[in-house]
């Protein structure tokens, strides 16, 4: 009998084929939910890949049917959380320092973000050089829905996305398909389901560039270029108390459902979330931007509605969670801007990189 036999199949899959290296997450019954396993392999496979003249191309993409990456365990950090421990902060300075490697890393980086691909999933692959997405895309931020603020540089994305969409985006964590995720800018190519194997092969003897092109295909029709009046009118407000007037006075019903929406999100963070949206276009580097996503991780994770938002939503799934405070009215200013201050964690001190 094999010794190894019983031994768990790792939780990234990392070979190369050809001139591409590939990163495969390995986790699909979680949907590749990252680990703090999986985010320590990725960097090591592309330390070792950066330098090396054989592998031109990363490719990252997901086992199973679901979907490339759901996100961070977020299983993990209640446990971590309700027992007062530090493994979500160790967790969250080693991923963002990958999101800002990713982002500038010196080869071009494919991710085919198929599936559902939302949280940490989008930090892994919405700084990719090259971003596909498929038919059965469902790309989302719903941080605001567990107490918690978008992260991975998804400020920093949303951010830059037209008019106000990031903001509708951020604020109320809805999915979107291919469509909406190229005019938000978080993917760069529409590339149908059926071809990903057949382009996948290509990646490993052709330039990336000239591979996607040569599979891109218009992406079926999408929602939030119709939408764009009310949500850029609406989500131009100054406060999110202002925002979710705006939505019901509007006379539009889509608007009033997603003002109806936005009041089950933490009211504490959705006002984290606008302030440091809004920020987040000023600043003059991702680096930057996942400092302060730092700093609003931590105090999430200090702050009850964390564990709250995970417990109604993943652990008991009752979908009804009690928040702290309940009402946007009961969230002082002070309160929401103590987030934005250095925690006892530390910084995350990432160096922005130097213009050549």
């Amino acid at each position: 009998m094999s010794v190894t036999a019983d031994l768990p199949e790792p939780e990234v899959l990392v070979h190369t084929e050809g001139r591409a290296g590939f990163l495969t997450l390995n986790r699909p019954r979680a949907i590749n939910a990252l680990t703090h396993g999986m985010v320590r392999r990725i960097d090591e496979a592309l330390t070792a890949w950066a330098d090396d003249p054989a592998v031109t191309t990363v490719v990252l993409r997901g086992a199973g049917e679901r979907g490339l990456c759901a996100g961070g365990d977020i299983r993990a950090i209640h446990a971590d959380a309700v027992a007062g421990g530090s493994a979500s902060v160790a967790f969250w300075r080693d991923e963002y320092r990958l999101n800002a490697r990713i982002a500038r890393y010196p080869k071009p980086y494919v991710a085919l973000m198929d599936g559902i691909v939302m949280g940490g999933g989008v930090g892994i692959s919405g700084h990719a050089s090259v971003r596909v997405v498929t038919e059965r895309s469902r790309v989302a931020m719903p941080e605001t829905g567990i107490g918690f603020v978008p992260d991975v540089g998804g400020t920093w994305l949303l951010g830059r996305a037209p008019g106000e969409l990031g903001t509708h985006l951020a604020l109320t964590g809805t999915p979107v398909g291919p469509a909406d995720a190229l005019l938000a800018g978080l993917a760069d190519h529409h590339v149908p389901a059926a071809e990903l194997p057949a382009l996948t092969a290509a990646l490993t003897h052709e330039d990336a560039a000239t591979a996607v092109a040569r599979f891109a295909r218009p992406a079926p029709a999408g929602e939030l270029a119709g939408r764009r009046a009310w949500i850029d009118a609406c989500y131009a407000a100054d406060t999110v108390e202002e925002i979710v007037q705006r939505l019901t006075d509007s006379g539009v019903p889509e608007a009033k459902e997603t003002a109806t929406l936005l009041l089950t999100r933490s009211p504490t963070a959705l006002k984290a979330t606008l302030t440091a949206l809004r920020r987040a276009r000023t600043l003059d580097s991702l680096e930057a931007a996942l400092t302060t996503e730092f700093r609003l991780s931590c105090a999430a994770l200090r702050s009850p509605d964390l564990t709250e938002g995970i417990r109604a939503q993943v652990v008991d799934k009752d979908r009804n969670p009690h928040w702290t405070p309940p009402t946007l009215a009961e969230v002082p200013d002070a309160a929401t801007e103590r987030w934005f201050a250095p925690g006892p964690e530390g910084e995350l001190d990432l160096e922005a990189p130097t213009a050549h």
